[in-house]
């Protein structure tokens, strides 16, 4: 009787074993339903609910149970994984600078707009101002060197002709000519193409008789006023006492001073 209570203690174990092997896909099933459970929130069973019961069973399991179910905290990572990615691609979306549909303005300065009807005009130079044309008439106190170089160098600046004129102021002849000079036709040739120096010889400068056998070397006598165009280098292009003087009209002066305008 003693050996069969021992053998009857002894059978519950060996029939508990048989049962280990069906229970063991259920306890794998219980531990990835758990892992679902982690991975996709909170649960909302109830305290001592059977998801504690499985993570126990798993622990109690032989290491062989173990190495073929996935741990809770693998399945939790694996399955985690994608929702986990979701907010990083939305919020890279959504940092994203969206496209504009505007088409691109055109600049102020841009020549090819469509407010661009023509071209602007070429500048063009201003003319220089008429040269200063001196009244009738001669200032004996004034040094004609003086007057004939500062004329040279505006002529050098412009290109205008030197027109000496010498002359006295009881001279005639010289009188008639400042009329003319006077005139508006002949003080716009004038002022566009000469700059006129009045040099007196009429009284005792010795330097402005000087001056006048420098421009009109010939000698012999004077028959005023002596007229004399000298270019900007200081050339002599045409002496009145050697060629005679022209008609002391408007139009035999205005003749005079377009033939040897520059």
């Amino acid at each position: 009787m003693l050996r069969s209570v021992r053998t009857d203690r002894r059978d519950p174990a060996a029939r508990s074993a048989a049962p280990l092997g069906r229970r063991l896909p259920l306890v794998a099933a219980a531990v990835v339903a758990a892992g679902l459970t982690a991975a996709c929130g909170p649960s909302s069973a109830p305290a001592g609910s059977s998801a504690p019961a499985a993570e126990q069973s798993v622990a109690a399991l032989p290491s062989t149970s173990e190495s073929a179910s996935p741990s809770p905290e693998a399945s939790g990572s694996t399955s985690a994984s994608p929702s986990a990615s979701a907010p990083a691609s939305a919020s890279a979306s959504a940092g994203a600078p969206a496209p504009s549909s505007a088409p691109p303005r055109s600049g102020a300065g841009s020549g090819s707009g469509s407010g661009s009807t023509s071209a602007k005009p070429a500048r063009t130079s201003a003319a220089p101002a008429p040269a200063r044309v001196p009244g009738p008439g001669y200032d004996s106190s004034a040094d004609g060197r003086q007057l004939v170089d500062a004329a040279l160098r505006a002529a050098k600046a412009d290109g205008r002709m030197v027109l000496l004129d010498f002359g006295a102021n009881w001279c005639g002849n010289c009188k008639a000519a400042d009329k003319v000079f006077a005139q508006q036709q002949t003080s716009a040739i004038l002022g566009a193409s000469y700059h006129l120096v009045k040099i007196d010889i009429g009284g005792s400068s010795s330097a402005n008789s000087a001056l006048l056998r420098q421009y009109s070397p010939s000698g012999g006598t004077y028959k005023m006023p002596v007229l004399v165009v000298v270019s900007p280098s200081g050339t002599v292009r045409v002496d009145t006492h050697v060629t005679g003087n022209p008609a002391l009209t408007s139009d035999g002066i205005n003749s005079f001073l377009r033939k040897w305008a520059p």
